[in-house]
């Protein structure tokens, strides 16, 4: 009667872990970033060619402004 009784509360035990779900992984605030924030920081690096991103970047802006300007001309 016992052995039943601890085969049934750990079949129960059993049947109740695995139905829990896991917790979802905690983010890193590196993840927040964006990708002009991550490339920022990539370019005030000692890495050869990085100052070029800031360059990329001031040429998107430029580019960015002027679509601006021709979508107000209407």
């Amino acid at each position: 009667m016992k052995v039943r009784f601890v085969l049934a509360l750990l079949a129960a035990l059993g049947v109740w872990a695995c139905g829990r779900t896991a917790e979802p992984a905690k983010t890193n605030d590196a993840d927040t970033l964006t990708r002009r924030q991550k490339d920022s920081i990539v370019s005030t690096l000692p890495i050869p060619g990085a100052g070029r991103i800031q360059d990329a970047q001031r040429a998107t802006d430029r580019a960015a402004e002027r679509a601006a300007r021709h979508d107000t001309l209407r």
